[in-house]
């Protein structure tokens, strides 16, 4: 049986932290976190958890940061996980596999026996994301001493991890579908209330200053800048990390699906190059430069990666499509996303909202029904049901469905709410 290290950094953190040490806390052998000067009760919170607590100075570098985590680790494997996520029941399910020695069971090709496993890439359910909930993260991997995070922002692993397995050939990385951590961490008000922006600004475009071909940072920080609705300067940065990355072959490339990665390519150029084009559509699309941004979502597609991790992709191609009235291409790519992650209410939503504008109502209300069946408190999907409703004649089902939307918009968007409520009256329905 092999014993488990989880490592973490943290700074204030007492409203999150127990849940997340609840999640790992029977599973691991020891829990190390590293806290960087909280004044809250996290270290009191840590502590009663039973972790290991060692206080230091923040050193204004994540991978400096976790890096040290590491060191007091005596677990066979480590596993790092931040106080703003929890290790899900399929994660749980998975390691409790891997401690005991079990071979890892791929998406596709033969099991891969324990002891080679170096690295093992996860999902991550980003909970506060609608278009884009899943990343893959390489957060589990062997107590190594040549196993050491690198960047100062949006640290990672991969790099010292495929240096290793040139080295030493018997290791492999694997990457699975499993969905492992949730994480919240990504919200509006949590970056704002830790001001994540500007100092996420700074340590990137530091970094690559003096880094300017690392296509990866290029990407993370063109996205930032997006996300903050300057697409225009995101552009330069992504286009700048597209200049340098180079198309990964699905042969010899790690992906969700084909379960070990080739010695001779970095683990996560698959990832980077689909997230730079689907960000390069993101910003195409923004500017209206609509040629250009349909262009990068299909590349963004092409790439061979787990469908699930494309959503962002099917769904803003789709609804692209949409707009310019392309309503069959758009259907074909929702059906796609619904394949891709059919627990995902978004990709419903959007299946019913192009059948709709097809004229395929019955279709339409069956996509509306399944998304409301996977988010009761979606408010457009309650009123675009209730249109389709009106439409097919159904006028008191039709009320009461734009009634709910209108108790659910209230709570969420007091304007829109008052708005319907102008609708249906003109409708004969108020």
């Amino acid at each position: 049986m092999s014993t488990l290290s989880v490592c973490m950094i943290v700074k204030d953190e007492a409203a999150r932290l127990s849940q997340c040490l609840e999640s790992v806390g029977d599973i691991a052998t020891e829990v190390i976190v590293c806290d960087t000067g909280s004044t809250d009760e996290t270290v009191a919170i840590a502590t009663q958890h039973g972790a290991q607590v060692h206080s230091i100075d923040w050193p204004d570098d994540f991978a400096a940061a976790r890096n040290q985590s590491l060191k007091p680790a005596t677990g066979d494997w480590i596993l790092v996980i931040d106080a703003d996520e929890t290790l899900t029941e399929e994660g749980r399910q998975h390691l409790q596999a891997l401690l005991a020695d079990a071979p890892i069971s791929t998406p596709s090709g033969p099991p891969v026996a324990a002891e080679q496993v170096l690295l093992v890439t996860w999902l991550r359910q980003e909970m506060d994301a609608r278009q884009s909930p899943y990343t893959q993260v390489a957060r589990l991997f062997r107590n190594h001493p040549r196993l050491q995070f690198e960047r100062p922002y949006h640290e990672t692993i991969d790099d010292s991890a495929l240096t290793l397995m040139q080295a030493e050939p018997h290791w492999r990385a694997v990457s699975l579908n499993t969905v492992a951590l949730t994480h919240t961490g990504y919200s509006d008000a949590a970056i704002a209330a830790k001001d994540k922006f500007y100092r996420a600004e700074r340590r990137m475009g530091q970094y690559l200053a003096q880094h300017p071909q690392d296509a990866y940072l290029c990407n993370k920080l063109g996205a930032l800048y997006g996300a903050q609705g300057d697409w225009a300067k995101g552009l330069t940065y992504l286009e700048q990390g597209l200049a340098q990355a180079q198309k990964p072959v699905p042969d010899h490339k790690p992906t969700a699906t084909d379960g070990m990665s080739d010695a001779n390519v970095r683990p996560l150029d698959t990832l980077t190059w689909y997230e730079l084009h689907y960000h390069a559509g993101l910003a195409n699309r923004s500017l209206n430069r609509l040629q250009q941004a349909t262009r990068h979502y299909q590349q963004a597609l092409a790439a061979p990666t787990s469908d699930r991790l494309k959503l962002g992709a099917y769904l803003n191609l789709g609804s692209l499509y949409k707009h310019q009235k392309k309503l069959d291409q758009a259907i074909e790519l929702f059906e796609a996303a619904t394949c891709a992650a059919p627990e995902q209410a978004v990709a419903h939503y959007n299946l019913g909202v192009a059948h709709r504008a097809k004229g395929y109502l019955d279709s339409a209300l069956a996509a509306y029904d399944q998304a409301i069946l996977l988010s009761p408190d979606y408010a457009e999907a309650h009123q675009n049901r209730a249109a389709v409703l009106f439409k097919l004649g159904r006028l008191a089902e039709s009320r009461a469905a734009f009634q709910t939307a209108i108790g659910l918009y209230k709570e969420t968007n007091p304007a829109a709410a008052i708005r319907l409520q102008q609708g249906i009256h003109q409708l004969g329905l108020g």
